[in-house]
């Protein structure tokens, strides 16, 4: 499809009977009405698909650049086709998808239309070393991981507004050379609206504290509302956590996040901290709402959150004084100013019913455009690099993302980079050098990750 004449035609079938009439002059002075590609021209210019040049010519003889094709192809999906039409736009809109993407169009937009189902996911492999002064006799205890995920995401289209989505993984331990079964980690029911989310389902929960309180799933409803335009957001959770997502405790060092190293692990860790923690027979029970205002571009940026949770672990002295609560209020905000690619941004969080390690907080300075990790949008030379300061109480950060650099439990410094080395390739590295929040004992924790998205 090297002219443009010919990659008009193919646009022509893609805009269909979207556009019937034709104008009654000719749209280019150097495609006549008896030119054989008129009637295809004439109906692309008048659905305003091309445009032609500033001399009132087509220049049907031009070579065409793929640019130039995606930003045809843009214009034909603005017309939401459908049928045939619609099949040939999804052939076109696969082939061109960088150069869509580079314009702005959400490919992902289209692709709904295409098919009932779509998978996407990613291959992971995690490196972590973990070193911690033990509480009991003075040494020290070092821990280390190699992991690999394959996680697969199914969305399926019910409607314009309603998909069903999930995640299902798989591990596989590289030092013992096994693996797991894949395993559905979640799945719910998701609506979209104008200024309108619901979800339902077993879901992901993390909120907007950026991982200092949770990072895991739970089962029940979630709600969004706002001007998302202008960057007002109101989320309304409530529902139940399994079993192993809430205790209460001092010195949380022990959790490995489910990988497979993680029974030897937690007995390594457990004797080396000294970690006490309640028990985990039952859910929890939970409630909570977060208020966000984060619109794009530079400026401030920040918002504020509770969360009331309910769980007889929480009945243990390394909790409260007392060990006879079974509740948890915790209050947070967060504030941040964006600047170009940089970004200067804090989070503090505080369980007012506990009495041991209740506060979690960092601060951070970030730079780049790829803080965090990537996805299937991802593209080559995106990067960023990041340090501060955290502090996690193992009563505060119930379940959060404490398995990268700091952990629950600890406080210290923390700092880390991310590079995509090509499309939807990503590489990761932390580090964390910090100490306990309670009782004596240095911890530190290297941290690398390489994942491929598809």
């Amino acid at each position: 499809m090297k002219k443009t004449v010919a990659s008009a035609l193919a646009a022509a079938f893609v805009v269909g009977a979207s556009a019937t009439t034709f104008a009654a002059a000719n749209p280019f002075s150097d495609v006549p009405a008896g030119h054989w590609a008129y009637q295809s021209v004439a109906k692309l210019a008048q659905a305003g698909v091309i445009e032609g040049y500033g001399d009132n010519t087509f220049r049907g003889d031009r070579n065409i650049t793929r640019y130039e094709m995606a930003q045809m192809i843009a214009k034909a999906m603005a017309k939401n086709p459908s049928g045939v039409t619609k099949a040939e736009l999804d052939r076109l809109a696969a082939e061109f998808r960088d150069e869509l993407e580079a314009l702005g169009v959400r490919v992902a937009e289209l692709e709904k239309y295409a098919d009932k189902i779509q998978w996407f996911g990613k291959i992971e492999y995690t490196y972590k070393n973990h070193k911690t002064d033990n509480i009991y006799d003075g040494g020290h205890t070092r821990v280390k991981q190699d992991d690999w995920i394959f996680r697969f995401e199914p969305v399926a289209h019910v409607n314009d507004h309603w998909t069903l989505r999930a995640r299902i993984d798989a591990h596989v331990d590289l030092s013992r050379d096994n693996s797991t079964d894949f395993n559905l980690v979640r799945g719910w029911a998701q609506g979209d609206y104008n200024n309108f989310q619901v979800k339902v389902g077993r879901q992901p929960l993390y909120t907007n504290e950026d991982g200092i309180i949770w990072d895991t799933e739970y089962t029940g409803g979630e709600v969004t509302f706002g001007n998302f335009a202008k960057g007002f957001r109101a989320t309304i959770y409530a529902g139940r956590l399994s079993a192993d997502k809430v205790t209460g405790s001092t010195r949380n060092a022990g959790s490995w996040n489910g990988r497979q190293d993680k029974v030897s692990a937690d007995d390594r860790w457990n004797s080396a901290t000294g970690m006490l923690n309640g028990g985990t027979n039952d859910p929890s029970s939970f409630w909570a709402v977060n208020l966000q205002y984060s619109p794009e571009g530079d400026g401030l940026f920040g918002g504020a959150g509770y969360y009331h949770i309910k769980d007889d672990d929480f009945k243990t002295s390394v909790y409260s004084k007392k060990g006879d609560t079974d509740k948890a209020q915790i209050w947070s905000v967060n504030l941040g100013y964006r600047f170009g690619k940089a970004q200067i941004w804090g989070a503090y969080a505080k369980n007012s019913k506990a009495d041991y390690e209740n506060k979690s907080w960092q601060a951070l300075v970030r730079y780049g455009d790829l803080y965090g990790g990537g996805n299937q949008s991802t593209h080559k030379g995106q990067w960023a690099v990041w340090a501060g300061y955290k502090e996690l109480g193992s009563n505060a950060s119930l379940c959060a993302i404490n398995w990268d650099d700091c952990f629950a439990g600890t406080k210290g410094f923390v700092c880390g980079a991310s590079w995509a080395p090509m499309d939807r390739i990503v590489v990761l590295a932390k580090y964390f050098k910090g100490k306990y929040i309670e009782g004596p004992g240095d911890a530190e924790r290297i941290f690398g990750r390489v994942e491929f998205f598809y």
